[in-house]
């Protein structure tokens, strides 16, 4: 394989190792990694416990690797002015800002009360920190950040004291300046190592990541106008719970790649259709390969006016290195059109229904109405009057027919409302009863935890007390040898002097 040419004979929609023709950097994992110019910046992440603070370059053009030497910016008023590394830094984020790359959160040895934001100038190899005001959030790792046009979103993630999170934030990259977002209806449960993308420039979505106990394969949705929260339904495979994965955007497919339960990588690649909310699995790998981990990257990267993915890293048993390209099918792109719920969907069909029956009524009246103003010929339109109202009247025809489907999965979805219903109350009945046991069942452990704590000082008193008969009865056993020994000492001293009488007498 040619190097200028490596990407042209790649399989569609599979994962395939670059060769690389340089030595490669160290493996790690839970590090941050954007595309600039043909060019994979990889910053950070852990290996073996330790923290790295070095930034590698992957040139896509000559396949090779290098470290960037970075400098600290000469007129910075921070601490980075005197170094000449970036902090090590594990669990953060990377977004791209013109020719900047900006990092995100993480874990170091010098983390703040609040969140960091250093930045990368990939044209001068400057670092250092950028400031930030207004409402910063507390320092955190796992977190998600997202790029919204000059805007991030950041969400959830687990601060310095491993509390978990679930708030949202939003920074202004124009003003440098945080604020919180204040939302309604229910968020996720607090969480991180998720995945977040956004749809539309209007939505938040959230997919998986976990608790300090459990793993999460839940999709949620923030409407950044309302700034509601919502579950939406979803349709197509199931997907396990993950965390630890890897997403990425292409128009409106979200790819998602590895994570795992602490147990077992995720070996498959998924792809979500956001305008439809359906799931897929892409391709599946061995369940040992490197991108069956938790804590890799993916990017997208464009070569040649042709988008692709690449993959870097993770940690599945072992920590990898390895470099991962894919070269995705292009699929039409769809009108966004998120169905939040069954209800919504329901609700679009109607309109959808209300639209055609609109269109082809206008339709029937300009196209009659354009035939009825040619001219005439003895009387009588022209000879393809006849041709012309039969296609108007074959379009119309499709046109019921697709009315006809529009309210048939109308009915449907109105079908499958009421199911959803009468299962969420049947549901919503079984979780107020397990409540009730549970609360009961804690009443009676506190009773238990009582009783076993009385029985506990019961036996350290029975204890202390068996010590001292113990004690008393060993006093005792020593006066008895005393007495013994008294008395036949007297008994002796008696015998002799009546021996001694009885003598002197005779």
């Amino acid at each position: 394989m040619e190097v200028n040419n490596w990407h042209k004979d790649l399989t569609f929609d599979e994962w395939a190792p670059i060769a690389v023709s340089s030595a490669r950097p160290a493996a790690r994992y839970k590090h941050a990694a954007a595309v600039v110019d043909e060019k994979l910046y990889v910053a950070g992440g852990s290996r073996n416990g330790r923290h790295l603070s070095d930034v590698q370059v992957f040139d896509l053009k000559s396949l090779t690797w290098s470290s960037l030497k970075l400098k600290a910016n000469a007129g910075g008023d921070d601490d980075n002015s005197s170094r000449e590394n970036l902090p090590a830094l594990s669990g953060h984020n990377m977004i791209r800002w013109g020719k900047k790359l900006l990092l995100l959160g993480g874990i170091s040895r010098d983390s703040s009360a609040t969140l960091t934001v250093h930045y990368i100038d990939t044209e001068t190899c400057e670092f250092g920190v950028i400031k930030t005001s207004g409402s910063v959030p507390v320092a955190r790792v796992g977190q998600s950040a997202t790029l919204v046009g000059s805007r991030v979103i950041l969400f959830g993630g687990e601060d310095m004291k491993r509390k978990l999170l679930n708030d949202a934030h939003v920074l202004d990259l124009d003003s440098m300046t945080w604020d919180m977002i204040k939302t309604s209806k229910a968020p996720p449960a607090p969480r991180y190592d998720h995945a977040a993308a956004i749809q539309g420039e209007r939505y938040l979505l959230i997919f998986g990541g976990c608790s300090h106990s459990v793993f999460f394969n839940d999709l949620h949705l923030l409407d950044l106008q309302t700034r509601e929260w919502s579950q939406p339904q979803t349709q197509g495979d199931l997907v396990s719970p993950r965390a630890g994965h890897a997403g990425i955007t292409i128009d409106e497919s979200w790819f998602m790649v590895g994570g795992g339960d602490n147990r077992s990588g995720c070996p498959e690649t998924l792809v979500l259709d956001m305008s439809k909310l359906v799931w897929s699995v892409l391709t599946v790998v061995k369940q040992k390969d490197p991108l069956s981990s938790e804590g890799l990257s993916v990017c997208s990267a464009l070569i040649d006016g042709e988008k692709y993915l690449l993959a870097f890293g993770g940690y599945n048993g072992r920590y990898s290195n390895e470099v991962f390209v894919m070269r995705p099918k292009a699929k039409d792109v769809l009108r966004p059109k998120i169905f939040q719920s069954p209800a919504a969907a329901a609700a679009a069909a109607s309109v959808t229904s209300a639209y055609a029956l609109s269109k082809s009524e206008k339709l029937d009246f300009m196209q009659l109405d354009d035939i009825n103003s040619k001219p005439s010929v003895n009387g009588h339109p022209q000879d393809d009057v006849t041709d012309k109202t039969e296609a108007i009247k074959e379009e119309k025809r499709l046109l019921e027919l697709s009315i006809a489907e529009v309210r048939a999965e109308n009915s449907k979805l109105g079908g499958e409302i009421e199911e959803l219903n009468n299962t969420h109350a049947e549901l919503t009945k079984e979780l107020q009863s397990v409540q009730g046991q549970l609360v009961a069942e804690r009443s009676r452990c506190y009773n238990l935890e009582a009783k076993i704590s009385e029985l506990q000082n019961l036996l350290q008193s029975m204890q202390s007390v068996e010590a001292q008969v113990q004690a008393l009865r060993e006093k005792k056993s020593a006066l008895d040898q005393q007495m013994e020994l008294a008395a036949a000492a007297q008994r002796q001293g008696s015998g002799g002097g009546w021996r001694w009488f009885g003598g002197n007498e005779k």
